[in-house]
């Protein structure tokens, strides 16, 4: 303002000397008109420039506010797939805004996958004070109750597999509503194996998902062996699993297995859901990675992960992105002794079938049961 005043100033000025002139000046009305319309002009545009120059700029996006966590929290919806979004869920009262963003503003002090980022809103931070071997990490939805039920009555109900203590825990976003907070927090009250954390549950977000997974497994339970990041549809064979990971030649770190993906190329369709952008991944192809329905890792690898992917831009297939940080690290996937053990489906999944997997997909949460009952049926 004050370059606005002295410009206001040295137009008055000027103007009352040509005033001041000889009376020819008079006579030359139009030239003094004409010095007055560009002397305005200039002086219009000089502070408009200054006006769009010299004061801060301020955006309307704002990733985080953490000031404030327990009554107001921005986060990212969708923004792994190139539509950014911020929503922004105040506690009291229950409003969700949304605000476009512009692309080349992902990055705060660390970007949106970040999982300093974000912070927990229920946990468990004294799950792990036992001398624990192997911890497995369920990222589920908040309303899929079932799915955590079935996981709770068979494989997940393990605590101790060949001498060796076990820990199944869920992971879960925002639920997008207060009732169904509640119902969350009763049920966390009730079974003590819930994780909340501040990000959106949603597909795109898998990725924030996982990588706040790593982070839980650092700052609550870097003293286990192995760690397994395992989906909610997936039937899994503990006592395979355990025989695997006590094997003399399996390695106790930079060690990940699972069902191996080679060679798998980048969709660049839009119409995809598992469509990655040039801009966010400049690759044709992935690096080797681990199917992300199911994969064990060395209790080593979360700490290297979350530190390698502060220089890697998130995407949204989160088990690619994995493998791009383990890629960063010089880190490659182990090849099972036995590939058929990680399966997908199925073909026949009668019971003798069933006892020789580690993991397989499940259509539905009573075939996870099913699938229980029937190979302790066959033991």
């Amino acid at each position: 303002m004050r370059l606005y005043r002295h410009l206001t100033f040295c137009f008055f000025f000027f103007f009352r000397c040509c005033l001041a002139q000889d009376r020819d000046l008079i006579r030359h009305s139009k030239t003094g008109f004409v010095l007055l319309v560009i002397l305005t002009l200039s002086l219009f545009v000089i502070s408009c420039i200054y006006v769009f120059s010299f004061n801060p700029v301020k955006h309307s996006h704002t990733w985080f506010n953490l000031v404030n966590q327990t009554q107001s929290y921005n986060v990212l919806t969708e923004g792994l797939s190139g539509k950014k979004f911020v929503w922004n869920f105040l506690t009291i009262p229950q409003i969700i805004q949304t605000t476009t963003t512009l692309k080349n503003h992902i990055w705060m002090h660390h970007h949106v996958a970040h999982p300093r980022n974000y912070h927990f809103i229920l946990d468990e931070p004294d799950k792990c004070k036992q001398d624990l071997f192997l911890v497995l990490m369920v990222p589920v939805a908040p309303h899929e109750v079932e799915a955590r039920n079935a996981i709770r009555s068979t494989w997940g109900n393990e605590s101790s597999v060949q001498g060796k203590a076990v820990l199944t825990l869920f992971l879960v976003g925002l639920t997008g509503g207060a009732e169904a907070q509640q119902q969350l927090e009763e049920e966390s009250r009730q079974r003590r194996d819930l994780l909340q954390s501040n990000f959106v549950d949603s597909y795109f977000n898998l990725t924030i998902k996982t990588m706040v997974i790593m982070d839980w497994l650092v700052t609550r339970c870097p003293q286990a062996s192995f760690s397994m990041k395992v989906d909610s549809h997936m039937y899994i064979n503990l006592e395979n699993l355990m025989t695997l990971l006590l094997a003399p030649n399996t390695p106790r770190q930079n060690y990940i297995t699972g069902y191996l993906m080679w060679n798998q190329n980048v969709i660049r369709n839009k119409k995809s859901k598992y469509y990655v952008s040039v801009e966010l991944y400049p690759e044709p192809k992935y690096p080797t990675y681990v199917l992300g329905v199911g994969y064990v890792f060395s209790n080593d690898l979360p700490k290297k992960i979350v530190e390698a992917s502060k220089d890697i831009k998130p995407f949204n297939i989160e088990d690619a992105y994995v493998g791009t940080c383990l890629k960063r690290l010089g880190i490659k996937p182990s090849r099972s002794p036995d590939p058929s053990k990680f399966r997908t489906y199925m073909k026949d999944s009668k019971g003798h079938n069933l006892s020789k997997v580690i993991t397989t997909i499940a259509r539905s949460p009573k075939q996870i049961i099913k699938f229980w009952q029937s190979v302790k049926r066959h033991k």
